[in-house]
């Protein structure tokens, strides 16, 4: 496999935040160098329920998890596995439910933290973390800068066709501070500063990248239902694929498929989405 793709999740940031706080990556649209559209999550648009669609093609419904509270080893065919079955090489910098889905259950915070498995059927290289004593004024996120860099190390070190990076930080400020408030704003413009020079790195490393949101998040800082702030986000795409009109809106199970189909690996027969890049 000679293709390489990078999926950027900045976790709970709706469309409205996007659009107007992301100032690097609306001048790099603004430049014509990448190109941005509207992403709709999966109901119910809560963060497990929407990383498992992500990466399976299929509704919470069909895959089985139906929040956070719900996290197991997921049994469909996902894009870890598929990039695998194709003999790319895989990566994940991301919070410890990733680690639980596509590679064991229960997670282990001495096992799993950072592992490297050259054999594995799914994520060869994991770098995770749990969170735990989380809460609303104790975030327990890591510095984004630092998974940044550690994704961009996994791509030095080994050479991935495939990486995903997952932070909670926007999401966890935006349950504790709601998204139409100055530390919102100031979160996303920090959380824009930072990612932009990797933007610039990646790109020079010969990655696409895809960078969006599993959801948004409403006036109350809430998520999980239908209503636009909640399930309403952006994704940029920084690449050479043609993808459709600017006012189409994608489907979240549109990732996988078009994720695969970028990389050249095999879409399994589960993921009934069409990919939005061509």
């Amino acid at each position: 496999m000679d293709n390489k793709l990078l999926l950027i999740i900045l976790d709970g940031v709706p469309w409205r935040n996007f659009r107007r706080l992301f100032g690097n990556l609306e001048g790099w649209v603004d430049s014509g160098e990448a190109w941005v559209w509207k992403h709709r999550a999966v109901l119910p648009s809560i963060s497990a329920s929407c990383y498992a669609s992500i990466h399976t093609g299929v509704v919470p419904a069909e895959h089985g998890c139906t929040g956070n509270g719900n996290v197991f080893r997921l049994g469909h065919k996902d894009v870890f596995s598929q990039v695998r079955d194709g003999g790319g090489v895989t990566g994940a910098v991301a919070h410890s439910f990733w680690s639980s889905f596509f590679n064991r259950h229960p997670y282990d915070p001495v096992r799993d933290v950072e592992y490297d498995e050259p054999e594995s059927a799914t994520i060869n290289h994991g770098r995770f973390h749990s969170m735990t004593g989380y809460g609303l004024v104790n975030q327990m996120t890591p510095s984004d800068v630092d998974l940044f860099g550690t994704l961009t190390n996994l791509c030095l070190r080994f050479g991935l066709n495939y990486g995903m990076l997952h932070t909670c930080t926007l999401d966890c400020m935006g349950h504790r501070f709601f998204h139409d408030c100055q530390e919102m704003d100031h979160a996303c413009f920090v959380m824009d500063e930072m990612l932009a020079p990797f933007i610039i790195k990646w790109r020079e490393m010969g990655y696409e990248i895809i960078v969006t949101a599993d959801h948004g998040q409403d006036e109350r800082g809430h998520h999980g239902g239908r209503s636009p702030l909640q399930q309403e986000t952006a994704l940029y795409y920084f690449g050479d694929a043609t993808g459709p009109a600017e006012d189409v809106v994608i489907d979240q199970l549109q990732l996988a498929p078009t994720i695969l189909s970028r990389l050249g690996a095999p879409i399994a027969d589960t993921m009934k989405a069409k990919s939005f890049l061509s």
